[in-house]
């Protein structure tokens, strides 16, 4: 019988345990923690957005260069498979707004139980609070694992699936890359993807603090030394508008998240990023100075910060008058055409530069990890060493939120151990 070790029961983790042991493997799996599936509990909002409805070129999409390192994977093992093996225990879902879907109970638990199912139920074993501290490796192939209490397990069958290093609390503290790293692979640098972003203009981002906006559109800008100006395209495919939000350090919410990685790693290559902002996206700017003169006419007595109010909410109007140079208290009618030309500008043009990202373990994904080139996309084997496999954000895979990082973990978990198992 084919004995097969599994470091890390997450969501790539338990599936590999479920696949391997389904194909009566002796499966053992190395958890470090107490319990199963921790990051699958908080994922969604602890709903568990386990995948999404979009259609094959449109999912690859979602993981920029990446997506097409997955392609084998997802004509093997896609979302109507995930689908049909969660709801063979039990775990019914729907999809719902921007095509993610999430289990019917609203409960991420039930996704992790019924995971933790498929893995035991094929007699899978799940050593808890057995953290490996390094993979075994004798002339190119796999020799077991040794965990960090000395006791060594031979195998020569290990599939990684530690995790990344964001949301520590759940046990991934990327362990997994420095095993991968010291038998040989390539470690692409680790940063925060999906994850808010600072700004310069802290006093402006305090007063905002907790602000919302909706049907708002987003741009990144990279500007040289001489000012000059480019559009920073994003590596996920946008909708034209969205929402975001302002915290006390910058901004965050859904628009924002997408775009930061594009924004890290510009500024990792020492350019300024600017943040651009259009309140009003469904209006030229000609029709916004149009109809701002046509209210400072009909509205000639009310303070500025008043009648933006009727435009923005309550705090970014204050904000946005005070960036005018106008001045939050003057009446209307004393404002003359190139002032309120700047104010239609600020309405269309709301400018922040980005000056960083919360740390690598405030985001809610990992971007970089094992080089791709270095990972046999059919069975998701390495191609340094002999009889080990690699699956889940261990890997320098990242994508957009929406369920497309889970279904990575899970098809690649599952072509890990099928794989090993037949070995």
């Amino acid at each position: 019988m084919q004995r097969v070790i599994i470091v890390g029961a997450g969501a790539a983790g338990l599936i590999a345990a479920g696949r391997a042991a389904e194909l009566g493997a002796e499966v053992h799996v190395f958890e470090k923690t107490e319990e199963a599936g921790k990051k699958i509990l908080v994922s969604g909002q602890s709903r568990c957005n386990v995948t999404n409805s979009a259609p094959l070129e449109t999912f690859i999409k979602y993981y920029g260069r990446q997506g097409q390192f997955l392609r084998n994977a997802y004509h093997r093992f896609f979302r109507d498979e995930l689908l049909a093996l969660l709801r063979r225990y039990g775990v019914e879902t729907q999809t719902e707004r921007g095509g993610r879907i999430f289990p019917t109970s609203g409960q991420a638990a039930d996704v992790r139980d019924a995971l933790l199912d498929y893995a035991v139920g094929h007699g899978a074993l799940v050593e808890y609070k057995s953290p490996v501290s390094r993979l075994l490796v004798a002339d190119g192939k796999i020799q077991g694992v040794e965990l960090r209490n000395g006791i060594k397990a031979p195998s020569n069958s290990v599939i990684l699936t530690t995790g990344g290093a964001s949301w520590i609390r759940t046990g991934s503290t990327g362990d997994g890359y420095r095993m991968a790293q010291d038998v040989g692979h390539t470690i692409i640098a680790l940063r925060p993807a999906l994850v808010p972003l600072r700004v310069r203009e802290q006093a402006h981002a305090k007063a905002l603090q907790g602000v919302s906006l909706r049907n708002v559109c987003c741009t990144l800008l990279t500007q040289n030394e001489k000012g000059k100006e480019k559009v920073l395209h994003s590596r996920y495919p946008q909708p034209p508008t969205g929402e975001m939000l302002f915290t006390h350090f910058g901004v965050s919410g859904p628009l924002i998240l997408t775009r930061s990685l594009d924004a890290v790693d510009a500024l990792r290559q020492h350019k300024k990023v600017l943040l651009s902002i259009d309140l009003k996206p469904g209006m030229s700017r000609d029709e916004v100075q149009h109809r701002l003169q046509k209210e400072f006419e009909e509205q000639s007595h009310k303070q500025l910060a008043n009648l933006l109010k009727g435009w923005v909410p309550h705090s970014l109007a204050q904000v946005l008058a005070d960036i005018s140079g106008v001045g939050k208290e003057r009446e209307v009618h004393t404002i003359r055409a190139p002032e309120r030309e700047a104010i239609a500008m600020l309405i269309k043009d709301f400018r922040w530069e980005i000056t960083g990202a919360l740390p690598l373990e405030a985001g809610m994904v990992t971007a970089g990890g094992v080089s791709l080139k270095e990972i046999e996309p059919q069975t998701f084997a390495s191609r340094k060493v002999s009889g080990l496999y690699l699956a889940g954000e261990v890997l320098d895979i990242a994508a957009d939120t929406g369920g497309f990082n889970l279904q990575a973990a899970f098809s690649g978990g599952y072509l890990a151990g099928e794989d090993a198992a037949r070995q």
